[in-house]
């Protein structure tokens, strides 16, 4: 496969659906789309601050990670297997670990804003 192919259809992609979730971003607490985990849904005001704070990280990371992807898969001298998918993975991870390290700097188990 082209290496720059594959870096639009995972790198690309990742990075597209970071643009949407900053665009457009959950109004309500739902099952469907958003950040969603037990933390983030257990009232509105954390699902927004966890919302803004996922959508923050994800398109700065998803972005690293597809320029990044594509200056490998320009110096690449074999066919790209699974780095950008590490890329992709570490995007993703990255975002989820820096949103729920900021939920519980802010907000107490049970949901209430810490004071500062």
């Amino acid at each position: 496969m082209n290496p720059f192919l594959y870096v639009l259809t995972t790198n690309g992609v990742l990075f597209l659906i970071s643009i949407i979730f900053w665009k457009f971003p959950p109004k309500k607490i739902n099952n469907i789309y958003g950040y969603r985990t037990h933390k983030s849904m257990l009232n509105q005001q954390i699902w927004d601050f966890a919302n803004s704070t996922f959508n923050k990280a994800f398109i700065s990371y998803s972005a690293f990670s597809f320029i990044a992807a594509l200056l490998l898969a320009n110096f690449a001298k074999n066919e790209l297997t699974w780095q950008p998918m590490v890329l992709v993975a570490l995007s993703i991870l990255v975002s989820i670990i820096k949103t729920e390290r900021a939920i519980s700097d802010n907000f107490t188990e049970e949901g209430k804003r810490k004071k500062s």
